[in-house]
């Protein structure tokens, strides 16, 4: 058997790491499952023109990850959790109205509103490359036009994404995800652990292209948390 060395730095951090994560065990740092846990029943997830958010499964299930229903195994693991990392999401913006969608911390930041865009258009570029084969950047004009914005966010994106109400994101994040669970659905494990040579970062495999969607979202999820903290009016943080 062929053993893969890690380079030297790499060794040092993961050393490094294990080092800390022995020496923070035991204490305050885990968190508060009473507050975390996702009991979800329908009424608790947020409302929008009649539907319900495209969660892959029964919102009973939510908290358990692993292989679900109509999914080969390994993608029923990565949806669920998609799923998980999406209610943390749909939960954060509950409520929120237009101006505090659109509330600009500074000219550096982006808005509540213009972070679930982003969201939603890094759904739908991830499915257009990894379900339909499309060559990243080479995107059909209507994709682009509709999403391109959103992606790159930064001053177009401050100038452009506002107006909206929290329904046109909630249901514009519904569609999107919607649309690659279906596709999911039509797929096995042998395509998701299919290796694409040519990705910028190096060999990269379709479950890692989708465990970076859910990464990335729980990514901009923190941001929202941190914007939603400073909204004028705010309560102040507990913790």
């Amino acid at each position: 058997m062929k053993v893969y060395e890690l380079p030297a730095g790499r060794r040092g951090f993961l050393k490094n790491v294990a080092a800390l994560g022995t020496a923070i065990a035991g204490m305050a740092l885990l968190p508060d499952f009473a507050a975390a846990r996702p009991l979800v029943v329908a009424s608790r997830l947020p409302v929008f023109e009649g539907k319900e958010p495209a969660m892959a499964f029964e919102d009973k299930d939510l908290s358990i990850i692993g292989p679900k229903e109509g999914y080969s195994p390994q993608i029923g693991t990565l949806v669920s959790e998609m799923a998980f990392m999406r209610w943390q999401v749909l939960n954060n913006v509950k409520g929120l109205t237009m101006e505090q969608l659109d509330w600009l911390m500074d000219d550096k930041a982006n808005t509540i509103g213009a972070l679930l865009f982003h969201l939603c258009a890094t759904d739908a570029f991830y499915h257009e490359h990894t379900f339909k084969g499309v060559a990243w950047g080479k995107w059909d004009d209507a994709v682009q036009k509709k999403f391109g914005v959103a992606m790159e966010l930064g001053d177009e994106g401050r100038k452009t994404i506002k107006g909206n109400s929290l329904d046109f994101y909630l249901n514009l994040l519904n569609e999107t995800r919607e649309s690659t669970l279906a596709e999911f659905r039509k797929r096995d494990d042998a395509w998701l652990m299919s290796v694409d040579k040519t990705w910028p970062w190096g060999p990269t495999n379709n479950y890692c292209k989708w465990f970076h969607v859910c990464e990335h979202e729980s990514n901009h999820d923190g941001q929202v948390k941190l914007l939603k903290a400073r909204l004028p009016g705010a309560k102040a943080a507990k913790e």
